[in-house]
């Protein structure tokens, strides 16, 4: 069954509104457009949005309201419940869905709008539906109660959901993202990324100065253009290439990092750290794995590389200027093996217990300390290629 029926235009507004008989239930369909305007902001008590960046000037809207009742009367009630509204205040166009009273179970709705993509600012809320955004060219800031949050070719963007995850395809501007526990996977971001989940992985393939938290899942990143800051309260952090510093801790997970070109910092609680192509030095921390870092340039300051319990090996590249002070606390039969002449390895002990090793000297004229010291463990000091 169709039903068409006309709906009175608010001023300078052009709308229409039909009923028909869905594969599943009963749908209201709203369409309309407002005149050329800076900003938009869309906010619904319930259901989806979906905005999509074009060459137009106004901005063209359809708005699905689905019910789920056994009959067309029903179905009717419930549309009624959830009241749309859409003028222009100032420079903004507003587009509102709210109910009447409470909310109806059986009932769910979609928001689907074409924008100019040189809109300024797009403020979108939902309480629960999922938000979807491609093509803007101005600032978003989008919040969903639950749903999940999909956004590309996009610039400055704020998002936040109450769990779900978050995916972006590529932004241009700084982005803010935040979810209660779902992942989040930004492919390429030319500026800067601020991420935060509750207890979610997360993935970047590209971006510029990067701070990552998360409560409890891992963090990988291929490439980061600026400094990288990344914290999780347990999981593996994996990083690419960092054109500047670094920070990362992890409660108990494991730690990679393939190059960096400023100063390093690293601890976990127990992990093992693979640390290569440190360009200004490194302070790494383990509660209880291995670590293995490779020193390619002299840093501009003091370094050092300690674990509780496993082996430290350090590759110094050719002409690096350090000064090494290497340490076993507790040597049952464990050693420090130099490809160093220069070092002097000297231990302390009895015949028949633990004895302290160490080992001291400078490379290439000396330089900046680099303080190597394990438990219990082997200490390697390898040249680099």
């Amino acid at each position: 069954m169709l039903v068409l029926a006309a709906v009175a235009a608010l001023p300078a507004i052009a709308q229409t509104s039909r009923v028909y008989q869905g594969s599943s239930g009963w749908v209201e369909e709203i369409t309309g457009s407002l005149p050329q305007v800076r900003n938009l902001k869309v906010t619904t008590d319930v259901g989806s949005i979906q905005v999509n960046g074009s060459n137009d000037s106004e901005i063209k809207y359809t708005i699905r309201k689905h019910s789920y009742a056994s009959s067309e009367e029903s179905a009717r009630r419930a549309f009624q419940q959830f009241e749309i509204t859409a003028n222009r205040r100032g420079d903004t166009a507003v587009i509102e869905g709210s109910f009447d009273g409470g909310h109806e179970r059986r009932f769910n709705a979609e928001f689907i709008l074409s924008v100019p993509r040189s809109l300024q600012l797009v403020k979108l809320n939902s309480d629960g539906g999922g938000i979807n955004v491609a093509g803007l060219g101005g600032k978003l800031e989008a919040e969903t109660g639950g749903g999940e949050v999909h956004l590309d070719d996009i610039a400055d963007a704020m998002a936040e959901t109450g769990g779900g995850s978050i995916n972006v395809g590529s932004a241009s501007g700084e982005l803010k993202l935040v979810t209660g526990g779902g992942n989040i996977h930004v492919s390429n971001a030319t500026a800067g990324v601020n991420l935060e989940s509750g207890g979610g992985s997360v993935w970047v393939g590209n971006s510029g100065a990067a701070v990552v938290q998360t409560g409890g899942g891992s963090v990988k990143m291929e490439k980061c253009t600026g400094h990288a800051n990344v914290e999780t309260g347990g999981g593996t952090i994996e990083l690419g290439d960092v054109n500047g510093p670094v920070t990362m801790e992890t409660g108990g997970g494991s730690i990679h990092l393939s190059s960096a070109k400023g100063p390093v910092r690293v601890s976990t609680g127990g992990g093992s750290l693979e640390l290569w192509k440190l360009a200004n030095g490194v302070r790494a921390e383990t509660g209880g794995g291995s670590i293995t870092a490779e020193l390619v340039g002299t840093p501009q300051g003091s370094s050092s590389m300690e674990t509780s319990a496993g082996d430290l090996t350090v590759y110094i590249s050719p002409g690096v200027k350090l000064n090494i002070q290497a340490e076993i606390d507790t040597a049952f039969g464990h050693k420090i093996n130099s490809d160093f002449p220069e070092l002097k390895i000297t231990s302390e002990g009895g015949d028949y217990g633990p004895k302290t090793i160490t080992a001291t000297g400078s490379l290439n004229g000396g330089g900046q300390v680099l303080k190597l010291e394990t438990n219990i463990g082997n200490i390697n000091i390898r040249r680099g290629k």
